[in-house]
């Protein structure tokens, strides 16, 4: 049974998207059968991955009973790796999802019978902490958290550990923290190091080693609908992806 990460935090511009989609490209890429779950109205992973993003079935046929997730399995450019693309409608479920009793278990539910399928599933959740990333958390083991490494770093990380010592209580108790991740840095300027720094210094045993720099082919790749390894597999970028890979995996 393969494991599932949720790639979260409530903060919007962190790096979820582009972390859950080049994580799990550097996942397949070693040999492991992937899946990538857009759980973002936006579906901007769905996109980064060279899928439209009114890609149907999506996830949110998937969690209406339309569709099953097996049915809603696409190929992306990455052989190793499937997806269930977000799905035009996705954008309504934060008000739907809530209307339908026991909600929170749909998505765990939904990818159960395909689970044994893949080694690893990661779920791209959307920046709130709204009914589609409780849902996404109920369904995860682990949890990576993308921090930037910016002024507001850590502004709402309490509020998000909060959020996920109530869902392991209440609705998950297998759910654990993997780590979290630092992404934009730029370590040639003063902020950047005194981020890192006082992130390390507050949660030591959660921050992953692996940093992931500012890097232009990393915002380019999603416009070619490509994982930026796929893109320029020698960017610092997606060298620093590949690094965190080995990372999660080892953890």
């Amino acid at each position: 049974m393969g494991t599932v990460y949720a790639i979260a935090n409530q903060k919007g511009g962190v790096g979820k998207t582009t972390t859950a989609v080049n994580v799990a490209a550097c996942i397949a890429e070693a040999g492991f059968q992937t899946l990538l779950v857009d759980v973002d109205p936006q579906a901007n992973a769905t996109v980064g991955l060279g899928l439209e993003r009114t890609h149907a079935p999506g996830l949110y046929e998937v969690l209406t009973g339309e569709s099953t997730a097996e049915e809603a399995l696409a190929q992306t450019r990455v052989p190793e790796l499937l997806m269930v693309p977000a799905g035009a409608g996705l954008a309504g479920a934060n008000v739907e999802l809530p209307r339908l009793e026991g909600f929170e278990g749909h998505l765990r539910e939904s990818l159960a019978p395909i689970r044994d399928r893949f080694e690893y599933i990661l779920l791209d959740c959307p920046p709130s902490l709204g009914p589609l990333t409780v849902s996404a958390l109920v369904a995860a083991d682990r949890v990576v958290v993308p921090v930037q490494t910016e002024y507001f770093a850590l502004e709402g990380l309490a509020g998000l550990l909060e959020t996920l010592a109530l869902v392991q209580r209440e609705l998950n108790p297998r759910l654990t923290v993997a780590g979290m991740l630092l992404t934009m840095h730029d370590n040639r300027t003063r902020l950047g190091r005194d981020v890192e720094r006082e992130v390390r210094e507050h949660f030591p045993e959660l921050v992953f080693d692996t940093v992931i720099p500012r890097n232009v082919r990393v915002g380019e790749a999603p416009s070619y609908g490509l994982p930026v390894t796929h893109h320029d597999p020698h960017s610092a970028g997606a060298e620093a992806y590949f690094e965190l890979a080995k990372e999660l995996v080892a953890r």
